[in-house]
C-alpha cells in the first residue's frame, strides 16, 4: 500500500494540502463520517492536519445535507471524536480529481466508486481496510445503520485500526518535516 501512495503523492511544490482523502460509504451518516473524524485525530496528533485534506461522501444521496446518524456521534465522542459539525455529502464526479485517495468502506462502494471513476483516475479508488494494521483479514467495515448499538463499536474497532495504519503511512510518505508544527 506504501508505494500505492507514494506513487500518489504529489512532489512538486503546491500549496496545502499536500495530500486529500475522500473517505466514502453509502449514505455518509455513519461509517464514512466516523472514519474522517478519526483520521483527522490521527493527523492532528502527528501534525499533519494542516497538510492533509480529509472529506467523506455517499455514493447515494438519501440523507444529504443531515448530520452524521446520532448513534454514531454518540460512540464516536466516547472516543473523543468530533462528527457534530459534519453534513452528509453525496460524491461528485469532481472528487475523483480533487483527492488523492478515496477510501470506501466496503466492496459495494468500491465498485460503485469505480463504477463512476472518470478514466484514469480509478487508481486513487481503495478499501479503507487496505490499511488495517490488526485486522488484516478483514476487508470490510460494516455498516452499522440496520443493526445493534454494539455495531458502532464494531465500525470504530475497524476504523481506529485502519486509520491508525493509514496516518502512519502519511506520516512516512510526507517525510520528517511533518513532525514540525
Amino acid at each position: 500500500m506504501k508505494s500505492v501512495i507514494s506513487k500518489l503523492v504529489r512532489r512538486e511544490p503546491t500549496a496545502t494540502p499536500e495530500f486529500s482523502v475522500l473517505m466514502v460509504c453509502m449514505g455518509n451518516i455513519c461509517r464514512s463520517p466516523t472514519a474522517e473524524a478519526a483520521l483527522r485525530q490521527r493527523l492532528e496528533a502527528l501534525g499533519l492536519h494542516q497538510r492533509v485534506r480529509v472529506d467523506s461522501a455517499g455514493t447515494h444521496g438519501y440523507h444529504l445535507g443531515s448530520p452524521p446518524d446520532e448513534r454514531a456521534q454518540r460512540h464516536g465522542r466516547a472516543r473523543g471524536l468530533d462528527l457534530s459539525s459534519l453534513k452528509a455529502r453525496k460524491v461528485a464526479l469532481e472528487d475523483f480529481t480533487r483527492f488523492d485517495l478515496l477510501l470506501a468502506m466496503d466492496e459495494d462502494n468500491l465498485q460503485e466508486l469505480r463504477r463512476l471513476a472518470p478514466e484514469g483516475t480509478a487508481v486513487r479508488v481503495k478499501l479503507l481496510m487496505e490499511f488495517a494494521r490488526n485486522h488484516r483479514d478483514v476487508r470490510e467495515i460494516p455498516d452499522p445503520y440496520y443493526g445493534a448499538e454494539m455495531g458502532f463499536e464494531r465500525v470504530l474497532e475497524l476504523v481506529s485500526d485502519a486509520c491508525d495504519g493509514l496516518s502512519g503511512v502519511l506520516h512516512r510518505m510526507l517525510g520528517p518535516e511533518a513532525t514540525r508544527s
